[in-house]
């Protein structure tokens, strides 16, 4: 039996950068489960992020606002570098209101109960005048990975509402690698060092748990045993025709007709059957006698459905 490594120890951390240590692999299996656990990581970690903004006075990206120094598009680009965790699955609508001369940052946004920001001080826009006003409605919505535009449904949208990619994934980046070590006498077994570093919404010991519990859940579907009926379907249609309760002329009509177990029998209309040579509405009986006494039947003829 193949071992398996030990578990996983945190041996650095500093902010939101974790390092994790894996030690025992069985040669190969380093890469194989980082690889595996990277992907994840990366991919399908659940997140929250802006998905469409209304800017008073911008009915599109390329507008300017008076007294704010930043382009829309360069706000929105900002906008995109929010970093949420959501504790609802509906849609929360998130406000900024403010004048004067001041730098606008996120934690300027009224925030609904449903939500926390992670990145406060995210700055958003520069206001270069005392009467310079700045009024944003941003919808954040819950998802998994990166959404393009594209890929949401196009519906039409009210003027001047500004849809975003979302990039709802939590993780900023993640680094694996593997190195030698001994167990026992052998010096080949594998030290899978992994590196997370998140955008401060889940910490990188959840990153690492929830992508484990993924992999995990993936695992154990493929590994789910066939059911009782199931199993005895596929053991009954391994029968041999040899063995079947029929007559010895009909078994070797049968077999010279190439077919040697109930599994490539059922897949036979009785027109199938009784075009093979040797056999007849007698042979017939017997074969569908013989299956009904094993729960199967031959195939439906079309013209019958």
């Amino acid at each position: 039996m193949i071992p398996l490594p030990s578990k996983p120890k945190l041996v650095q951390k500093k902010d939101n950068i974790g390092h994790f240590e894996i030690e025992g692999f069985y040669p190969g299996y380093g890469v194989t489960i980082g690889n595996t656990l990277r992907r994840i990581l990366l991919s399908s970690l659940e997140g929250a992020a802006i998905t469409q903004a209304k800017i008073k006075g911008a009915p599109h990206e390329f507008s300017t606002l008076s007294g704010v120094l930043e382009d829309v598009i360069v706000i929105l680009l900002n906008l995109k570098k929010l970093n949420f965790k959501s504790f609802s699955e509906e849609p929360q609508t998130i406000t900024l209101k403010v004048k004067g001369e001041k730098e606008v940052k996120a934690k300027d946004f009224k925030l609904t109960s449903e939500l926390k920001l992670a990145n406060p001080d995210q700055h958003i826009a520069t206001l270069t005048k005392s009467t310079a006003e700045l009024e944003i409605e941003c919808l954040v919505e819950k998802g998994v990975g990166y959404e393009p535009i594209e890929r949401r449904e196009k519906e039409k949208s009210e003027v001047g509402v500004l849809p975003l990619d979302a990039i709802y994934a939590p993780i900023k980046r993640v680094k694996t690698g593997v190195e030698n070590m001994r167990v026992g006498k052998r010096t080949d077994f594998d030290k899978l060092k992994i590196e997370i570093e998140t955008n401060g919404v889940i910490t990188p010991e959840e990153a690492l748990n929830k992508a484990t519990e993924i992999l995990l859940q993936h695992c154990t579907q493929i590994a789910e045993p066939f059911s009782e009926e199931e199993k005895k379907e596929e053991d009954v249609s391994k029968t041999k025709i040899e063995d079947l309760n029929i007559s010895e002329r009909t078994k070797n009509a049968l077999t010279q007709n190439r077919m040697k177990t109930v599994a490539s029998l059922v897949k036979k209309t009785e027109n199938d059957i009784l075009e093979l040579e040797g056999l007849g509405e007698k042979g017939l009986k017997e074969v569908k006698k013989a299956l009904k006494k094993l729960d199967l039947e031959l195939k439906q003829d079309e013209e019958k459905k």
